[in-house]
């Protein structure tokens, strides 16, 4: 095996793990995870708790990009890719084996939490090593391609958790699946993570972070370093992030909660749509980072942003239970726009940072958006819905598409 293609497939696989993971969770917390984890109170009140602590991890990115950043600026990337791919997994894979409220009470979403929380730490330095693993190795003029490969673990994290989501409620009883056939996909996350480490074992560290090493001794404290001398770019970084989180949580882990609960559709049914849907987040993926190494990657950005704000206004009138199709339909087309706005950014966010400071910058201002577009978007949305209606959830990714331009454009003046 090459080395470019050993790179490509480590960057692809710890991320298709990473969401793999982190779907599952959002997956379980649309379906089972309210009734089993929190008090018995309205349906809706419970789905809003699990919602909660669903966005428990994005507030642990943060502190995870902090730490793994720190680590991999200063003694490397692969290490560091490692330990953040292990806590990951490990957190996941316990989540199999929690005991639920009717067992334990408050200690079982206790628990969960805990658990949660160590998915998201983990999680905060998985994705900025491995856009730098895939970019700090690109040959020349294919630097978005390369650092398009991690954004590719989403829809093949997203495809693996779903269907094997669909799967179970195919071959299950309602009440199995209830019991216990949610646990099976944190259990098999366990699989992916161990072909992940294997993979990642086998590599090198970047040419870039080596010479950078060579040229000048590591930043000692390289989140104050980000924060004195690269302010601007950080800010900018993390406004840019937030579309691709707000579609892509909007689109997945609130429809599903929504058409199945609210609405009453089969979740065989919204799963398949969503399986279906969730391939032009690939090819928006693909088109974006050839057109990125080809024009520029903020030109891609601008584009699949400034799209998301018209596609607010429209939104809604997907979720009929009538017209399943018109959910796909709406779905593809918010998919394909993350695509724009999520497959550059392995090239665009990392090129704002030196090698010195890059693992920290990228992780951290990627993080951070994903609170801003991500954790707060299912809650949001259930808000917004119980509220003002199912129409009013489209104004969010609206908001959000506003909030990334401001960032892009600001840097894209200079």
């Amino acid at each position: 095996m090459t080395k470019h293609r050993r790179v490509l497939i480590a960057s692809l696989a710890g991320t298709t793990v990473e969401f793999y993971d982190f779907y599952i969770y959002a997956t379980a917390a649309s379906l089972v995870f309210g009734p089993l984890f929190f008090p018995a109170e309205s349906p809706a009140a419970q789905l809003l708790a699990a919602y909660a602590s669903f966005a428990l991890a994005f507030l642990a990115r943060p502190l995870g990009a902090a730490v793994f950043g720190h680590y991999g600026d200063r003694i490397g990337r692969k290490s560091t890719l490692v330990a953040s791919l292990m806590l990951m997994g490990g957190s996941t894979f316990l989540i199999a084996f929690l005991p639920t409220y009717a067992m334990i009470g408050w200690v079982a979403p206790l628990l969960l939490c805990i658990l949660r929380f160590g998915q998201g730490f983990g999680l905060g330095g998985e994705w900025g090593g491995a856009a730098l693993l895939a970019v700090e190795n690109a040959p020349p003029g294919w630097r978005a391609r390369f650092g398009m490969m991690p954004q590719l673990g989403a829809p093949l994290g997203f495809i693996a958790a779903n269907g094997l989501f669909l799967l179970l409620g195919l071959w299950l009883s309602e009440a199995d699946f209830i019991a216990w056939g949610w646990r099976l996909p944190f259990i098999a996350s366990s699989l992916l993570v161990i072909i992940g480490l294997w993979v990642r074992l086998k590599l090198g560290e970047t040419p870039e972070f080596k010479a950078a090493l060579d040229a000048e001794p590591p930043a000692a404290i390289p989140l104050a370093e980000l924060f004195t001398r690269h302010a601007r770019a950080t800010i900018a970084g993390t406004l840019a992030v937030v579309t691709c989180f707000a579609l892509f949580y909007i689109s997945t882990a609130f429809a599903l909660g929504y058409a199945t609960v609210n609405l009453g559709m089969p979740r065989s049914e919204v799963l398949g749509i969503q399986l279906g849907a969730i391939l032009m987040l690939a090819v928006g993926i693909i088109v974006a980072g050839w057109w990125s190494d080809i024009q520029s990657a903020s030109k891609a950005l601008i584009a699949g942003c400034a799209a998301t704000i018209p596609l607010g206004f429209v939104f809604g009138a997907g979720f009929d239970p009538a017209a399943p199709e018109l959910l796909f339909v709406v779905l593809a087309i918010s998919l394909l726009l993350m695509g724009f706005a999520y497959g550059p950014l392995g090239e665009w966010l990392t090129a704002l940072f030196p090698p010195r400071v890059r693992y920290t910058g990228s992780s951290f201002a990627f993080n951070v958006g994903g609170i801003l577009g991500g954790a707060m978007a299912p809650i949001a949305a259930q808000y917004l819905v119980s509220s003002h209606g199912v129409g009013a959830v489209g104004l969010y990714l609206s908001a959000a598409g506003f909030i990334s331009l401001i960032g892009l454009v600001w840097l894209a003046r200079d």
